[in-house]
């Protein structure tokens, strides 16, 4: 299958060998149904109004299932779509920062960012050594779990796997118990939550509440403004884009170097750049190339001192000052926030997240549209989610938190997708020169006051397919970063 981060400047590019997350996933038993659309480079190359979450010029626009044109958030977008309306049984993401939970939490799912280490990168399209994880997407925290079983562990293909604390990968599905939340320790920074709240969160902030008196009553110790000694956005923002780009500089060329065929000759940022602003389906300058040109014009590298400090800066605020002071201060198990408010001191610490669905936006909210206006970020029914953040390795107790809470609340059946699947695969697909099958997908909106909808699936490529109904063999969809 190709791999191409949706963009052009790959197709027809080999990788010198399958994923080794791809490898353990066959190895379990999976069936890999394709390739899910991703938001280009995984959102690392437009800023936020120049472009939009899940478009590629590739994959084309990746559309939320609760609203009509929603945004998906990204940049695993295909990704949590298609589990969310039945595509497939579990799919897998890479995150960066909150690509994986954001776009779960969007379509009402489970998403596992893991511990930075836990999952190999081996030829996956990288952004950053430094904070780059993969990880799984699933309806449910035990489906999510039974992913992660399957990918985690040492791998002598990524190094950052050699840290992990344990020879043999834990059963992560050991974890689902029921009374996962009695006797549990969990705090809420509220001081980490409040610097992103404005009058869209309300609803959030309303859920969230309520969530707080369920965890309370299902048996936990709930501490109280368990907040972060130091939360710096302005420092968080600018150390992080240079940990990014010059990460993003010096991965890209390593991948590309590991091709055995590269048709568009693409070796560095630079000749990355130049492709896209040639290319007229990557559609530059509608969707600019400013995160490349800010590194390009930095004149610092993945092995300078600025990219370095910059990067052990961000590990205090994130550990020390951040995530994991407040659990040492307040002997914690795990903080609890709303998701849209939990990524950012996990992902420059490379800390594990589980965020499970919360809740919707009442009937009644306002829209709200996407930076670059051409989706709807905010609106009635759009989900949003809670997550359970802890120290590295602490995926097993994270898990068991999330699961007894998911067992108390069941809020993914509370809203179903406006849009909905309404056919077989196995008779949907049709041969094309470019690929050997190509599914062609429609869905039925309900009998309610909506346009009839016709999209085509995020999916570009069909492999296997089996009807199933079991962990035994199952089917996945995996995000357009991994071979």
């Amino acid at each position: 299958m190709n791999n191409t981060a949706g963009s052009y400047a790959l197709l027809g590019a080999k990788a010198s060998r399958e994923s080794s997350v791809v490898t353990r996933l066959r190895d379990a038993g999976a069936v890999i149904l394709g390739k899910a659309t991703m938001g280009e480079w995984a959102q690392c190359r437009s800023r936020k109004a120049s472009s939009s979450h899940g478009w590629s010029a590739y994959g084309g626009q990746v559309l939320g299932a609760y609203y009509p044109q929603q945004d998906p958030s990204g940049s695993s977008s295909g990704s949590a779509v298609a589990v969310s309306i039945g595509l497939a049984l579990g799919s897998i993401g890479t995150e960066t920062s909150g690509s994986i939970v954001n776009p779960a939490e969007k379509s009402n799912v489970v998403g596992i960012k893991p511990t930075l280490g836990l999952t190999s990168r081996d030829m996956v399209i990288p952004i950053s050594l430094r904070q780059d994880t993969v990880g799984p997407i699933g309806r449910t925290v035990k489906d999510a779990a039974y992913m992660l079983s399957a990918i985690a562990g040492k791998d002598s293909f990524d190094n950052w796997t050699s840290a992990q604390p344990y020879e043999v990968t834990p059963d992560y599905v050991k974890s689902c118990n029921h009374l996962g939340l009695k006797g549990a320790r969990v705090g809420i920074p509220r001081n980490g939550i409040d610097f992103h709240l404005d009058l869209s969160t309300k609803p959030v902030m309303d859920a969230f509440e309520t969530a707080v008196q369920i965890v309370r009553h299902a048996g936990a110790r709930v501490i109280e403004e368990a907040n972060f000694s130091s939360y710096d956005a302005p420092a968080f923002a600018r150390n992080s884009s240079i940990v990014l780009d010059t990460d993003f500089a010096a991965g890209l060329f390593n991948y590309m170097s590991q091709l055995v065929t590269n048709p568009n000759d693409i070796h560095s940022l630079s000749d990355l750049a130049r492709f896209t602003r040639f290319h007229a389906q990557e559609q530059y300058p509608d969707r600019d190339t400013y995160v490349w040109d800010r590194q390009l014009g930095r004149n610092i590298t993945h092995g300078s001192p600025e990219s370095w400090a910059a990067y052990q800066a961000n590990l205090f605020m994130g550990g020390e000052q951040g995530v994991v002071g407040a659990l040492d201060r307040h002997k914690l198990d795990a903080l609890i926030m709303p998701t849209f408010a939990a990524f950012h001191l996990p992902a420059i610490a490379g800390l594990p997240i589980v965020s499970v669905p919360l809740g919707f936006y009442p009937a009644q909210t306002p829209l709200r549209m996407n930076q670059k206006k051409t989706m709807v970020s905010v609106a009635p029914n759009i989900p949003f989610g809670i997550a359970f953040v802890g120290r590295k390795w602490s995926e097993e107790k994270l898990i068991s938190l999330a699961y007894a809470f998911e067992q108390r609340t069941m809020i993914r059946r509370q809203m179903r997708p406006y849009i909905r699947p309404t056919f077989e695969l196995s008779d949907q697909l049709e041969p094309t020169e470019e690929t050997p099958y190509k599914l062609k997908v429609q869905y039925r909106a309900p009998a309610m006051d909506r346009p009839k909808l016709a999209y085509e699936i995020m999916l570009k490529t069909i492999g296997r397919l089996i009807s199933l109904r079991s962990w035994v063999r199952s089917i996945f969809s995996l995000n357009g970063s991994l071979p």
